[in-house]
């Protein structure tokens, strides 16, 4: 990797992603939903409640930013012109995750000073983090190598962020603990984030690094597929 290089891009893109509306303005949907919740009266909020934010800031900015900035070079043709550039692949991906991992982490600071969460942020609890942070990177940029145009991310965005982002709400839909849905809920990754919260070190970061080597071969795959369909 070559940091000029990967700068060059980071600095490109940072100021795309400010001019595009759609995407400056999911920096806001975590911070609206934390002063909803921070108004709720309640003086510490549950970790069910502050994960909900989390996965709707990694849904919302971290996939779906860098979801729609691979899905734009492929519409405007300008992928294999990046990649035959001196800028390796690792260079283009890096520089473009710098991006949506800076708005994103802004936009929790702001919304967890909102929320005061009052929680201790452990090793294993910061570790979980960045474990779940990746997950949702690798999926934005699998889908963004595939797809041939913005408009289609939506496609795939919309399941990310319901299955993956606002996993904690299907305790609002769900009363029983026991119903199928509640329990395959209990394996998709923000509970593993939120049983770690709660002191579970044993299981829950096996299956998180679980689903975070699956999104990470789902990469390998797409970025495959798009360089045979580059070759064409």
């Amino acid at each position: 990797m070559n940091a000029g290089r990967i700068m060059a891009i980071f600095e490109k893109d940072i100021k795309e992603f400010t001019r595009n509306m759609m995407l400056f303005t999911t920096i806001l949907l975590p911070i609206f939903l934390a002063f909803i919740y921070s108004r709720m009266g309640e003086e510490v909020l549950p970790p069910m409640i502050v994960y909900l934010v989390v996965g709707v800031a990694f849904a919302g900015i971290l996939c779906s930013g860098i979801m729609a900035m691979m899905a734009e070079e492929n519409e405007k043709n300008t992928l294999r012109g990046l990649v035959q550039s001196p800028a390796s692949m690792m260079d283009i991906l890096v520089g473009k995750s710098l991006v949506v991992v800076l708005m994103t982490v802004g936009s929790l600071i702001v919304s967890f000073i909102l929320m005061n969460t009052g929680f201790e942020w452990s090793p294993a609890v910061l570790a979980g983090l960045i474990l779940l942070g990746l997950f949702f990177l690798n999926i934005g940029i699998a889908v963004g190598l595939t797809v041939d145009s913005v408009a289609t991310t939506s496609v795939y965005l919309l399941p990310v962020m319901f299955i993956f982002g606002f996993t904690p709400m299907i305790e609002l839909i769900v009363q029983d603990p026991e119903h199928l849905a509640r329990r395959i809920a209990d394996y998709l990754p923000i509970y593993q984030n939120i049983a770690i919260h709660e002191g579970e070190i044993a299981v829950p970061p096996v299956i998180l690094v679980a689903w975070t080597l699956v999104s990470f071969l789902y990469v390998v795959w797409s970025f495959r597929k798009r360089m045979s369909d580059e070759k064409k």
